[in-house]
């Protein structure tokens, strides 16, 4: 284990991610008020700190292979984590406890968009711009992660894309076509974000508002610069931006990707994995809608399409936006919109959850078990679109989806064992580990009454969501450390 190269990209992270604390405090200086402070401090700390694990180790060039790989990427996301919650340490007013700001830095990196603070529109405009900016930069971590990094290293059925992303996931090691691919790729993020900031500020959204709301909604992260989320504006227009946006972050990059490079469409058509998300999309709307209607929640037809369309999509793709307090919905609801989290955006996306091309295949493997028990000496394969997909892929999505399962089940009963109710947390647990964040319980509006050891365990549950669960569960096999 080359730790010597390790420790010094870790110190070139930290000293330019020291870079994103100057934009807060240029917004503290515009707006002038008064916030601008600890940012500066977290600058000068970030990038002192940066340097000194870089400049003893600047000559060592290893060759780093993929167990670095995996350690790499582990501590890119915990390391980056606990300095972006270095400005909410030295933040006055809301005065922070060091898990309180853990909490909301990893959240925000992470694009889960759990809070802890409440009165959100009285903080400083400069720690609002801080929040929204820490989502969507995670934002574009987790798309160079996914579609660059992560199928070279062969987690959970990822490298299914091998063959099909356009790029260098077929590379075996780091080259310089994962910068140029990560480069295209931050084009298309950054477009994108521009373009609904546009739309945002042409639906009534102020200019500091629509920057920050687009930042999370191309990440998919769910902060909001109000309490009440969207439904602060209480527009229709601002809603129905909102999901499209969604729904685009929410497909696979790599086809974003294709579709600009060959100027063609028929990416999007072929894979069939976005026609199972648009579908799942559909049918959540569909069901939300009849069910609020015949429950008569809301006063009109309008209002209810409105707020169905809003939430399923929101949930489902684990943006956790609100116009309305879904856990006040008929029961029936709220539980099944936690549980479409579970499936969360395509591979690839700045979404959560366990991606639907994986809940996809699991679909396809149990058809596949079902038909083998009426022909038992039948040979079935398991296609993708037109494309059969080796066993070793198939085996690999359901390890993921057990281990999935099994991390689900001690991170909720660590959290039963701080005092949390069964609802609260279930709820929790699915939210953090699934990047959604709100709940339902004791979590609905958000997580500043819970116990400081439940926030901890719910950090570490977004960061096993955010890494695909075996990128942070490998470092925990002696395999790994003997190799």
């Amino acid at each position: 284990m080359q730790f010597r190269t390790i420790i010094k990209i870790l110190g070139q992270l930290v000293a330019l991610f020291s870079i994103t604390m100057v934009p807060p405090a240029l917004v503290s200086l515009i707006y002038k008020d008064g916030g601008g402070v600890p940012f500066v401090l977290a600058f000068v700390f970030s990038i002192i700190i940066g340097l000194m694990a870089y400049y003893p180790n600047r000559k060592e060039n290893g060759d780093l292979k993929a167990r670095e790989g995996f350690l790499i990427v582990v501590l890119f996301w915990l390391v980056l984590g606990f300095f972006a919650a270095v400005p909410l340490i030295f933040l006055q007013s809301p005065n922070l406890s060091l898990a309180d700001a853990v909490f909301e830095a990893f959240s925000g990196l992470t694009t889960t968009g759990a809070t802890v603070l409440t009165g959100i529109e009285y903080l400083p405009k400069s720690v609002l711009f801080y929040r929204q900016q820490l989502q969507w930069l995670g934002g574009m971590g987790i798309i160079v992660l996914a579609v660059a990094v992560l199928p070279m290293l062969g987690v959970g059925g990822m490298q299914l894309y091998r063959a099909e992303t356009p790029g260098p996931v077929k590379d075996s090691k780091m080259t310089p076509r994962i910068a140029d691919t990560a480069k295209h790729l931050w084009y298309i993020y950054v477009s994108l974000t521009a373009t609904c900031s546009i739309a945002y500020w042409i639906a009534g959204m102020g200019w500091f508002d629509a920057i920050c709301h687009a930042f999370s909604t191309i990440a998919i992260g769910g902060f909001s610069t109000y309490d009440a989320s969207m439904g602060h504006f209480d527009s229709p227009a601002i809603n129905f931006i909102c999901v499209l946006f969604l729904l685009i972050a929410g497909i696979n990059f790599s086809l974003h990707y294709a579709a600009v490079s060959s100027r063609n469409v028929r990416a999007y058509l072929r894979d069939p994995e976005f026609k199972v998300f648009l579908l799942i999309q559909l049918a959540l709307v569909v069901i939300c809608f009849a069910v609020l209607s015949s429950n008569q929640v809301y006063s009109n037809g309008d209002e209810t399409l409105d707020q169905a369309l809003f939430q399923s999509v929101s949930i489902s793709t684990t943006a956790g936006f609100a116009t309305d307090n879904f856990s006040a919905w008929p029961l029936f609801l709220p539980i099944l919109l936690i549980f479409s989290s579970f499936i969360g955006g395509c591979a690839g996306s700045t979404g959560g959850g366990m991606k639907v091309v994986r809940v996809f295949l699991l679909y396809l493997q149990g058809v596949r078990e079902l038909n083998r028990l009426v022909h038992p000496r039948a040979i079935y394969s398991i296609k993708l679109g037109r494309k059969a997909l080796p066993d070793r892929v198939v085996e690999a999505v359901w390890g993921f989806f057990s281990a999935y399962a099994l991390v689900f089940v001690i991170i909720m009963i660590a959290l039963l064992g701080t005092g949390l109710d069964n609802i609260t947390a279930f709820s929790a647990t699915a939210a953090c580990l699934n990047n959604l964040g709100p709940g339902l319980g004791a979590v609905a509006a958000h997580y500043g009454d819970i116990t400081d050891a439940a926030k901890w365990i719910l950090t570490l549950a977004m960061v096993f969501g955010r890494l695909e669960i075996f990128t942070l569960l490998v470092l925990f096999t002696p395999t790994f450390w003997r190799g």
